[in-house]
C-alpha cells in the first residue's frame, strides 16, 4: 500500500509554513496586547459536548465531525474538536469560574477537525486561533473585539472588509424566526434540500446557506425585528467602532451558522480568496454557558482562520521561503570545531545560522548557500583558525572580505536591516 496523507490533510513547507507561523504569531501579540490569556483544551472530546453546544441541528454535527466509540469502559462517544469554542466554555465551568471569577479575557490556537468536501482554503484538519470573553454583556466588549479584529488585519497588511449585524436575542429573535419560516414556506419549491430540512429546526441557517445565497437576498433581515434593547446594544457598537475609526459594511443577512449566537454577529472577508474569502467570523452568545450547565454569564468570541488568512497574507506580500542570512563552510576538521562555535556565537546574535556539511566541495557548498537564498556564507580553514579570523563572502554582491567574527555579524546586520 502507497503511503500517502489523507484526503483533505495537507503537508506544510517553506513559504505556505511561514505564512502560517506569521498568522500566528501576530494573533498571539495582539492578544498580549489586549491582555487575553492563554487557553489549551483537548483535540478529543466528548461528542455531547457538540450536540449540546454547537448544535443537533447545524452541519457540523449532523455531517461533518469526526465520531467514533473510545475503547473505554463506558465506550464513550468521542469526536475529535471540530471548532474552539464549547471545549473553552467546557474548561471554564469546569475550573470554576462561572461562580468564582466570571470575567475572563481567553485565547486559544491549534489544528480543528471536519470532514467536509476538501477545496483551496477548506481543509479536514484546520487551524484556528480564537478568542473568548467572558462576564462581558455590554456592547463596548463587541466593539473592542471588532476593533482588535480590525487591527490584526491591518497589521498583517491583508486587504479585508468587515460585516457585522445583530440577529436578537431570546425576546425578539421568535419573531425573526416566524417571519423566516413564513418566507420560507412561500419559496419552498426554490429551495434546497438541505433548506426544506432547516425550515422548521433552524430557519435562521436559511441565511446562510451557499446554494440558495442570491435567493437569501429577498428574505426578512434581522434588523426589522430587534427589540428596545437589542438595537440600542447595536446602536452603541456601531457607534464605538465609528469612534475608532474602523470601516465596516452593514448585512442585515448575515448569520452565523451555530445555534448558540445571539445579538452581534460579525464576519470579516480577505481579498483575493475566491469562494473561501472568509477569514474571521464570531459573535455574541450569551446564553451558551448557562446552556452547557454553567451560571447564566454573558460570552463573546470570534474565531480566526489560520489557514485562510495564510493565504491572503501569501497573496499580499508574495513571502519568500525562511532562508538563513548565513550558511557556514569549513575546510578541516579543526576548523569545523571552530565553525560550530561561530555558529552558536551567530545565532546568539539573533543570525540564522546553517551549517554546511564539511566533506564537500566549495564550488558544491557555495551552489547550496544559494540555492537556499542564504546572503552571505562564512568560510573557515586552518589558515582563518591560526589567524582568528573567518572569510565573509556576500552571495548578493559576490564580493568576499576578510573579517573578524565580530565584524561579520555588524555586517550582516546592517545589511539584514538595510
Amino acid at each position: 500500500m502507497e503511503l500517502t496523507r489523507l484526503r483533505g490533510f495537507r503537508d506544510l513547507f517553506g513559504a505556505d509554513a511561514r505564512a502560517m507561523s506569521l498568522v500566528e504569531e501576530r494573533a498571539r501579540a495582539i492578544a498580549k496586547r489586549y491582555s487575553i490569556r492563554e487557553i489549551r483544551i483537548p483535540v478529543l472530546e466528548r461528542t455531547q459536548l457538540y450536540l449540546r453546544s454547537t448544535g443537533e441541528t447545524t452541519d457540523i454535527v449532523e455531517k461533518q465531525m469526526y465520531t467514533f466509540t473510545d475503547r473505554d469502559e463506558g465506550e464513550t462517544l468521542v469526536a475529535l474538536r471540530p471548532e474552539g469554542t464549547p471545549g473553552v466554555v467546557r474548561a471554564y465551568i469546569e475550573a470554576g469560574f462561572d461562580r468564582t471569577e466570571p470575567e475572563q479575557r481567553l485565547f486559544y490556537s491549534g489544528p480543528m477537525f471536519r470532514r467536509e468536501r476538501p477545496q483551496k482554503g477548506r481543509y479536514r484538519q484546520f487551524y484556528q486561533f480564537g478568542v473568548e470573553v467572558f462576564g462581558r454583556p455590554d456592547a463596548a466588549c463587541d466593539a473592542e473585539l471588532l476593533i482588535m479584529i480590525d487591527e490584526f488585519c491591518r497589521d498583517l497588511n491583508v486587504p479585508f472588509t468587515m460585516e457585522v449585524n445583530s440577529i436578537g436575542d431570546q425576546k425578539c429573535r421568535p419573531a425573526f424566526r416566524e417571519a423566516l419560516v413564513k418566507w420560507g414556506r412561500a419559496h419552498w419549491d426554490q429551495l434546497c434540500d438541505d433548506c426544506h430540512n432547516r425550515i422548521d429546526r433552524n430557519p435562521l441557517r436559511l441565511l446562510d446557506c451557499k446554494i440558495d445565497a442570491k435567493l437569501a437576498e429577498s428574505a426578512p433581515n434581522s434588523l426589522d425585528s430587534l427589540c428596545d434593547e437589542c438595537r440600542a446594544h447595536f446602536g452603541t457598537v456601531k457607534e464605538l467602532l465609528s469612534a475608532a475609526n474602523v470601516v465596516y459594511k452593514l448585512n442585515p443577512r448575515l448569520v452565523r451558522g451555530l445555534d448558540y449566537y445571539t445579538r452581534t454577529a460579525f464576519e470579516v472577508m480577505a481579498g483575493g480568496l475566491g469562494a473561501q474569502s472568509t477569514v474571521v467570523a464570531g459573535g455574541r452568545y450569551d446564553g451558551l454557558v448557562e446552556t452547557m450547565g454553567g451560571s447564566p454569564v454573558a460570552g463573546i468570541g470570534f474565531a480566526i482562520g489560520v489557514d485562510r488568512m495564510a493565504l491572503a497574507v501569501e497573496a499580499a506580500l508574495a513571502l519568500p521561503g525562511a532562508a538563513p542570512d548565513a550558511v557556514i563552510i569549513s575546510i578541516g576538521a579543526a576548523a569545523t570545531s571552530r565553525a560550530v562555535e561561530i555558529a552558536r556565537d551567530l545565532r546568539a546574535a539573533n543570525i540564522s545560522v546553517e551549517m554546511l556539511s564539511p566533506e564537500r566541495k566549495m564550488k558544491t557548498l557555495l551552489a547550496r548557500a544559494s540555492k537556499i537564498g542564504a546572503r552571505f556564507a562564512v568560510i573557515i580553514g586552518d589558515d582563518e583558525l591560526t589567524r582568528g579570523v573567518v572569510q565573509l563572502r556576500d552571495l548578493k554582491e559576490s564580493a568576499q572580505q576578510e573579517v573578524t567574527v565580530d565584524n561579520a555579524v555588524e555586517i550582516m546586520k546592517r545589511a539584514r536591516s538595510g
